[in-house]
């Protein structure tokens, strides 16, 4: 193959790097535009009982005041997902009642944006206070109902929704008798893990840019993963009928999950229809760790049972999901919790998981690389790991006994693992951090030590049922061609990987394929970028387009030849006769023909539409250093292979890959939420939420390695990279602290303070 598993450049390289202008903020703003500024609830809970507007309103170059009054009465979801979701359709653009601090109040739309950062300062609001709830069990049995709203509306109502008890969902998968197998297992562990809410941290913050086109329909620019799930959003929010909606996709400055959602284009949306004039609404930093969305915090406690000679028996988890004040997104990361974390030890006789999404008065969780699987994989991980330390194992002995395997079925597989590499990936791990040539704790001096620890994951690759992309290919008049898709690339190369497959199928180089995408008016559907399937579903669609293609070409060919379509050949450049090789047609003089007479323009596309969803495996190895004087753990390295199927672009797959690698390092050692009694949010800036640099992760210490296996039903046998990477970083780095000090650290991220204070019990009961 000569453009797949090839380091083919970035197809935006160029333009990033010269800084052109190709994110939201430097869209040309029309003439008239305004600046929008928005007040917000400085309580976790309460009702607006009066709102005066008048000296806002008075502010020179204000332009609009507006606040629950003039707002649609239509309850929405911002979640980015498929409709019909699980998500409650439970916000409105702006309320009377307010459920977080930071929670939308009003909103000013003014010449300037100081004018319109005055005019909110001056808007006088009257609360009446509700009581708060910030944490999940207390929240369920408090009696504080957080929504009380007849008009909720849940498209694809979730099992367990229970508003009275601010329970969304309640998820739960049984497989086996767990009960039984615990009482028969010889060994059983049993304890509480907790991972906290994670922001998203992206250098662009959310934002966006309205307009309204001449012939009426409002336009959104916008900064999204998702472009046709916000465009519906968009459209429901604000009462319009989604064909009056365009949503142009803008490069994205950092997404990870954080613009998968609304937040920002219905308000500036709102500003427009009711101005008639173009509308921009950028979030500050501090609004975009306060105001938008956070990785789920989740409370689980993980029960297992094994055999003596280390066979495991049975996994029970009982998992707490904080979805924060509106529900977003919440059933379905509780439930990828489970369904993308346990097919790694499927072989398990029994597994049972229960899941439950509550609400609380914080910040929404919504989607964030990993999308639950990252807490449940930190829970089930570290339970393994003591698992094994409890029965004497190695803890990558015990992975290798219990691990899932090629051919595995039944459990809680939806369908038979068809590509698994995950031995490999772990064998060759192993060899990669000195497992066997090192010893697992070494004594560096009296304050340092020095050991290595594993974890193991998997994450399914797309949404089965859910997941579609169309795409369109076009041959140009100069023998080129145009891929036009509606697939979201988030700064992961997505254009590029595509133009590598479309490449491939047509027999070209990847520089001859235009992959334009963005576009809800010129582009084709796609789902988005999310769920891991960006290169396996729009990947199928444009094989499946390819096709179609070819075929025309060899057909256009043919006719012009005078010849059977049977007798005609397609070899990339040209169309010839197969006995005789001089009588062709070039691509060049295909696209000319198709553009004139009565011919067909050569243009074809094709749907797919997920219905499997192929698990991408990975090994992690850490090496770290504690300092038992102080707490502080050091990485020194941190080796992953990943089974991703075939690689298309490896350099891109790698830094992917080194990417979700550092989002693991700083939601295990550094990125620490504080909130107040009141539950203001501290850590609203990078001076106090503080995500790893290269001074804590030097470019040597991250390595990855790939195993590749052949996944049948993926593009040229790819699968997912994106999101696993994620997962083994923080239960690596507790079995690597275990096997250090003999501590068990349960609560993320592993500070040295929760070391310190780990060491000093342990201290204390020996």
């Amino acid at each position: 193959m000569k453009n797949i598993g090839v380091s083919v450049p970035k197809v935006d390289t160029a333009a990033l790097a010269t800084g052109a202008p190709v994110y939201v903020d430097d869209y040309p703003k029309l003439p008239g535009t305004l600046y929008v500024k928005v007040l917000r609830s400085p309580y976790a809970h309460a009702r607006i009982s009066a709102i005066d507007t008048t000296r806002a309103k008075a502010v020179p170059g204000v332009a609009a005041v507006l606040t629950y009054k003039d707002a649609p009465d239509i309850r929405y979801s911002s979640c980015g997902g498929s409709y019909p979701e699980s998500s409650p359709y439970d916000r409105k653009i702006l309320e009377q009642t307010v459920r977080y601090v930071g929670d939308e109040v009003a909103l000013v739309a003014a010449e300037t944006e100081k004018a319109a950062e005055r005019a909110s300062r001056l808007i006088k609001v009257e609360y009446e206070l509700l009581p708060a709830v910030f944490e999940p069990e207390e929240s369920e049995e408090s009696g504080i109902v957080i929504h009380d709203e007849s008009d909720i509306f849940v498209p694809a109502q979730p099992a367990g929704y229970a508003p009275e008890k601010n329970q969304i969902s309640c998820f739960k998968v049984n497989v086996g008798d767990v009960e039984a197998e615990l009482a028969k297992a010889e060994v059983v562990h049993t304890a509480m893990y907790e991972t906290q809410a994670q922001a998203h941290a992206m250098m662009e913050t959310l934002r966006s840019y309205t307009y309204l086109a001449p012939d009426g329909r409002l336009t959104v620019i916008a900064t999204t993963q998702a472009p046709y799930h916000l465009r519906r959003q968009v459209a429901y929010s604000l009462g319009l009928p989604i064909g009056k909606v365009r949503v142009i996709k803008m490069r994205v400055g950092g997404g990870f999950g954080g613009k998968k959602v609304a937040v920002t284009e219905p308000l500036a949306g709102l500003v427009t229809l009711k101005t008639g004039r173009p509308a921009c609404l950028i979030l500050d930093r501090q609004e975009n760790f306060s105001a938008t969305t956070t990785r789920h915090a989740m409370r689980m406690q993980v029960t297992l049972g094994a055999d003596r000679d280390g066979t495991l028996k049975a996994i029970r988890i009982d998992n707490y999901s904080n979805t924060g004040a509106y529900g977003e997104e919440g059933p379905a990361v509780t439930m990828v919790a489970a369904n993308n974390i346990l097919p790694s030890y499927n072989r398990a006789n029994a597994i049972s998981y229960c899941g439950r999404t509550i609400y609380t008065n914080i910040v929404p969780g919504g989607a964030l690389r990993g999308y639950g699987a990252t807490q449940g994989g930190f829970a089930l991980e570290c339970a393994i790991s003591e698992l094994a330390a409890k029965l004497g194992m190695d803890s990558y002995e015990f992975r290798l006994k219990n691990m899932a395997r090629l051919g595995d079925v039944g459990g809680v597989l939806h369908s038979e693992i068809k590509s698994c590499a995950l031995e490999r990936c772990m064998e060759m791990g192993r060899r990669m951090i000195g497992w066997d040539s090192k010893s697992r704790c070494k004594v560096v001096d009296q304050d340092h030590v020095r050991a290595l620890g594993v974890a193991l994951t998997t994450h399914r690759t797309s949404i089965p049922n859910a997941d579609k992309a169309t795409v369109t290919i076009r041959l140009e008049r100069d023998g080129s061609y145009l891929l036009l898709t509606g697939a979201a690339d988030l700064g992961t190369g997505s254009d590029t990987v595509l133009a590598q497959i479309a490449a491939e199928a047509l027999d070209t180089s990847a520089e001859r394929v235009c992959v334009r995408s963005g576009d809800t008016d010129y582009g084709t559907y796609d789902t988005g970028a999310f769920a891991s399937s960006t290169t396996y579903v729009a990947g199928n669609a444009i094989l499946k387009a390819a096709e179609k293609l070819k075929a025309m070409m060899v057909q256009s060919g043919a006719a012009k030849l005078k010849c059977s379509e049977e007798e005609a050949v397609f070899d990339g450049t040209k169309v010839f006769v197969e006995k005789s090789p001089e009588q062709f047609v070039s691509l060049e003089q295909l696209g000319s023909i198709s553009e004139g007479g009565a011919a067909d323009q050569l243009i074809a596309s094709a749907t797919y539409s997920s219905m499997l969803a192929p698990l991408t495996f990975m090994s992690g190895f850490a090496e770290i250093e504690l300092d038992i004087r102080t707490g502080k753990i050091k990485l020194l390295r941190f080796v992953s292979v990943a089974d991703c199927g075939k690689v298309i672009n490896p350099a891109l797959a790698r830094v992917q890959a080194e990417g979700g690698i550092m989002m693991g390092i700083g939601m295990a050692l550094f990125e620490e939420v504080h909130r107040s009694e009141t539950g203001r949010l501290e850590t609203d800036s990078f001076m106090q939420y503080k995500i790893p640099c290269r001074e804590d992760v030097p470019p040597d210490c991250i390595q990855v390695e790939f195993v590749e296996s052949e996944e049948p039903s993926g593009p040229y046998g790819a699968k997912s990279i994106g999101e696993a990477s994620v997962h083994t970083v923080a239960p690596a780095i507790a079995d690597a602290v275990y096997q250090a000090a003999g501590i068990h650290l349960r609560t993320l991220p592993f500070t040295p303070e929760r070391v310190l204070r780990a060491l000093r019990e342990r201290k204390h009961e020996n």
